[in-house]
């Protein structure tokens, strides 16, 4: 049996918390954020954007920028809501959410631009 990793994280350091399975992994450069929001077009989810500060991403909801974009399966619009979201919030977590109409869930989620804590 693999010995298993112990991921350093703690509440008092907010640079070394995980958000979801993807943070465990190296951050993705954007071909591969392309193709995460690739498969959620291709599943018919319906993206949205949203944004909180590092240290609050888990005591509090996160921000959503804008309205979900409904039926939208423009790739570049949905990376451009992303970067414009963090363009005007620098500082903040971003992620994008892929809303499942029929199973009324998220079908996906992950954080595509990192904040710095302050």
């Amino acid at each position: 049996m693999s010995e298993m990793q112990d991921y350093k994280s703690s509440l008092g350091d907010a640079e070394s918390r995980k958000f979801e399975t993807f943070s465990y992994l190296p951050e993705m450069e954007a071909d591969r954020i392309r193709k995460q929001v690739e498969y959620i077009v291709s599943k018919g989810w319906n993206p949205a954007v949203e944004h909180t500060e590092p240290e609050n991403a888990f005591d509090h909801y996160w921000y959503m920028w804008k309205l979900p974009m409904f039926g939208e399966t423009d790739v570049d619009r949905i990376l451009s809501e992303a970067a414009a979201c963090h363009a005007a919030h620098p500082k903040n977590h971003v992620r994008l959410v892929g809303y499942d109409n029929f199973a009324q869930s998220k079908g996906a989620e992950m954080v595509v631009y990192r904040g710095k804590a302050v």
